[in-house]
């Protein structure tokens, strides 16, 4: 099995946290050890896993790193007002090939989502969200991802993957498991013309990053279509962690902004796995750990807050709204426990549909208003023309 490849948690981390208040994490994180074993994984709703890999990232400055003062700073953390169950599986060590570390982090990922438990995935060089991905390949439908990142990371597709690539080889590799692509905070400057023109040749979403920062909300509905989610620490303002001065930018999301992301993406019924990269360098800069644990921390809070609202045919909470516009009716949901809209991409035998059936789009009540001035919601249009590709 590949649980078997897991190594626990070092036994330094649980010594220093021997005396923790039993209302810490620390007491109520079930924790891979080595005088314990795996944890049991029945009623487990979220399990943390490191991977220790990075020979692919190419700015990478020591693969020798390791996450316990990382853990040391969540386990001192205090839960919320929560009821989720969360376990530590420790972490995947590099296997002979990186390929082999990508088939470890591919099998677990796969087994825990099939166990309907969201991994959160510590990791090294982002191509581990290749494996991450990977993992979705008997899901039984496409997937969406999520990426916070200043870059795009489509690359040469035709290159060995890379923590530069690995988003243009899931676009080409099959099985071909990935409908929609989402870039959270991209920075102009640090993507060519032609990877932005790409991108929307394929009908992927892309937001500047100051487009977000000055309405920090305008994630919710993305985070909520998103399966997968994946936040590249150099999207942090002024995070000092490399010597890679295309990673290490003073733009970025500020510490409370990285926050509310996670937050969005744990409070999202659709995400079943959430991963966290670039992680290798972590220690090189004061307080990052605390701040990568207050991020985590904040997910499993939005996890803890999900509404269960995945399946609007058949709840009576919903109302629907038609708008006629142009030769189109528009349909739109709106949830009266949560406020929340949606939106209905039509399923049309007509074309060679990627979708089997109508499914619903998260939206926004702006989306609302602007169909009801006849203006076609640009993530409708572009959900309709994947959909039709």
């Amino acid at each position: 099995m590949a649980f078997d490849f897991l190594e626990p948690v070092a036994d330094e981390v649980l010594e220093i946290l021997s005396d923790a208040p039993d209302t810490s994490l620390a007491k109520q994180i079930q924790i891979h050890s080595y005088e314990n074993g795996l944890p049991k994984l029945e009623n487990v709703q979220v399990a943390i896993l490191g991977v220790r890999e990075d020979r692919r990232a190419l700015a990478s400055l020591d693969n020798s790193f390791n996450f316990n003062k990382l853990r040391q700073n969540f386990y001192q953390l205090y839960n919320g007002n929560w009821h989720t169950s969360i376990v530590d599986l420790g972490d995947i060590l590099p296997g002979e090939s990186v390929d082999d570390t990508y088939y470890v982090v591919k099998t677990i990922v796969e087994d825990l989502i099939n166990r309907k438990i969201i991994p959160i995935i510590l990791g090294g060089g982002q191509d581990l969200v290749y494996a991450q991905y990977r993992g979705y390949d008997n899901f039984g439908r496409m997937v969406n991802l999520v990426n916070v990142d200043a870059c795009f990371d489509l690359g040469d597709a035709e290159k060995e993957i890379s923590d530069r690539s690995y988003v243009g080889k899931m676009v080409v590799d099959q099985p071909y498991n990935l409908f929609n692509y989402a870039n959270l905070g991209y920075q102009t400057y640090f993507n060519s013309q032609e990877e932005i023109g790409l991108l929307d040749k394929l009908y992927f979403e892309s937001y500047r990053l100051g487009e977000l920062t000055a309405d920090i909300s305008k994630v919710e509905p993305v985070m909520r279509d998103a399966d997968m989610v994946s936040i590249d620490i150099n999207a942090i303002e002024n995070l000092q962690i490399s010597n890679d001065a295309a990673l290490s930018s003073p733009n970025g999301f500020t510490n409370r902004e990285i926050c509310a992301l996670a937050r969005y993406a744990g409070i999202s019924d659709k995400v079943s796995s959430f991963g966290f990269y670039q992680l290798q360098n972590l220690e090189l800069s004061k307080n990052n750990s605390m701040l990568v644990s207050q991020i985590l921390w904040y997910f499993i809070e939005g996890v803890n807050f999900r509404k269960n609202e995945n399946n609007i045919s058949s709840k009576k909470e919903f109302l629907q709204y038609k708008v006629p516009i142009q030769d189109e009716v528009l349909i739109f949901y709106k949830s009266e426990r949560s406020g929340r809209w949606w939106i209905e991409i039509p399923y049309s035998s007509t074309f060679n549909n990627k979708l089997k059936k109508n499914t619903l789009l998260p939206c926004t009540y702006q989306d609302y208003l602007e169909a009801c001035n006849q203006n076609i919601p640009e993530r409708w249009f572009k959900a309709r023309r994947k959909n039709e590709l």
